[in-house]
């Protein structure tokens, strides 16, 4: 049963108009503080897919009408989840052959929202390339990179803010705000001047030039948080974030898991790795991780893949992270639930130095139910193999999402993958993201050649 009420909530009219709202009280969470969102319920309608069906919380299990509960659980404060009715999908990989490979919109029957309603840049469907070299340094029978640096403001990034952004147009939203790593900050600047939003980004300092500068070139308000002991970082500017919000409780929130609709834009490269092999699930996928985004929304796009009959079992994640800051691989190697906080942030790879993931108990989960696993190494290791994936291959990849490619080669060094595997590696931004970082690491290394 679809709940539609939500506590602690009244009908106010929004400032400036003459329609009706519900006011909800969202608890808060670690780094979130308590904020009232405003949701329109009469006038405005929200637009989605015959089979969606409400957003299911992941703690209580309770599922809520998507119109009012637009961000974390009314009940408990949990992680809300689409859900759908998968018997209502009227979708093949059939019916897919005839459709044009031009988005991640394609799949829009298990999305949310519909292709003529979501705000797009053409996100998605991203090459996924043939690593000939790099398969016989692993010794396994094909490496596939899924060469997300492909998409419109260079990273996976814009799968999530399509959805989340789709979102808060249906909302009714006028300003999106969110808390980033450097990223997502962009790309929601990118998606919030294609829906006609106003945006608020809360970068650390240690964000990149790139991020930070893109971020205020498509509009967004950009406010740097600021060191604390040191270079601040992605819980500084969390904080910054959690302030705003409770000094402007009508801006809508486009943050992890805050928003129910990132992990599921994300989902969708699952769905095109599946197609792209020919629905042949490969024996390994290995993400750069932090907050898990990604690794979430792939797992359950995998899972859906299985209910549907399309594929007969689920493709195996591994997430990668630095040494430096592993808060997932040490839970994982601990047996544990859940992560414990990383004290000291220490590597060169801040889109995946999170040090405290809060949902790691769904990543964790993604990871043994799909009999995966979880690998750290070192920033040394990763800027190396970002170099040797770029001359032996000529990919680029980013600085932290060569976590994934540092990580596969250990994985393979300590017999995870037989010779007749297939083994696919998430490049999860661009290359030149993160050149800085590249080019400092060939000095280090004394590995340039002579000026000519």
């Amino acid at each position: 049963m679809i709940r539609s009420r939500t506590p602690n909530c009244q009908r106010v009219p929004s400032p400036g108009t003459s329609r009706w709202h519900v006011v909800s009280f969202l608890p808060g969470e670690s780094g979130i503080a308590p904020t009232f969102k405003y949701d329109t319920c009469y006038q405005t309608y929200v637009q989605t897919t015959s089979a969606f069906h409400g957003v299911r919380c992941i703690d209580c299990e309770e599922l809520f009408d998507p119109e009012t509960a637009t961000h974390r659980c009314p009940d408990c404060g949990g992680i809300l989840d689409p859900a759908y009715d998968y018997d209502a999908i009227d979708l093949t990989p059939e019916t897919l052959e005839s459709r044009p490979f031009d988005s991640m919109w394609r799949y829009e029957e298990l999305l949310p929202f519909p292709k003529d309603a979501a705000v797009t840049l053409d996100e998605g469907a991203t090459a996924l390339v043939e690593c000939p070299t790099l398969a016989d340094e692993m010794g396994v029978d094909r490496v596939l990179l899924k060469d997300e640096g492909r998409n419109p403001t260079g990273t996976f990034k814009d799968r999530g803010q399509a959805a989340a952004m789709t979102a808060a147009v249906q909302h009714g939203a006028t300003d999106i705000a969110l808390a980033s790593a450097g990223n997502a900050g962009q790309a929601a600047a990118a998606y919030a001047a294609r829906a006609g939003l106003d945006a608020h980004v809360f970068l650390p300092q240690r964000a990149g030039f790139t991020q930070k500068a893109q971020t205020e070139v498509h509009g967004a308000t950009l406010d740097v948080a600021h060191p604390i002991d040191g270079d601040s970082q992605i819980g500084n500017a969390g904080d910054a974030y959690a302030e705003a919000m409770e000094n402007n409780p009508d801006w809508y929130s486009n943050k992890t898991f805050v928003t129910p609709y990132r992990h599921e834009g994300k989902k969708t490269m699952a769905l095109e790795i599946l197609e792209q092999c020919d629905w042949e699930v490969p024996d390994g996928v290995v993400y750069p991780t932090g907050g898990g985004v990604g690794l979430i929304g792939m797992h359950k796009a995998a899972q859906e893949c299985v209910d549907l009959g399309w594929t007969d079992e689920l493709m195996p994640m591994y997430a990668a992270q630095s040494s430096g800051c592993a808060p997932v691989v040490d839970a994982y190697e601990r047996g544990a639930d859940r992560h414990e906080p990383w004290e000291q942030i220490e590597t060169v790879c801040g889109g995946i130095a999170i040090p405290d993931p809060g949902a790691s108990p769904w990543i964790l989960d993604a990871l043994r139910e799909s009999d995966g696993g979880a690998v750290a190494t070192s920033d040394e290791e990763i800027l190396d193999s970002a170099i040797e994936i770029a001359r032996k291959e000529g990919l680029e990849v980013g600085a932290t999402c060569a976590a994934a490619v540092s990580g596969a080669l250990k994985l393979a060094e300590e017999g995870e993958f037989d010779s007749d595997d297939t083994v696919v590696i998430l490049n999860t931004g661009a290359g030149n993201k993160d050149i800085d970082v590249l080019r400092s690491h060939l000095g280090d290394t004394n590995t340039t050649s002579p000026e000519r």
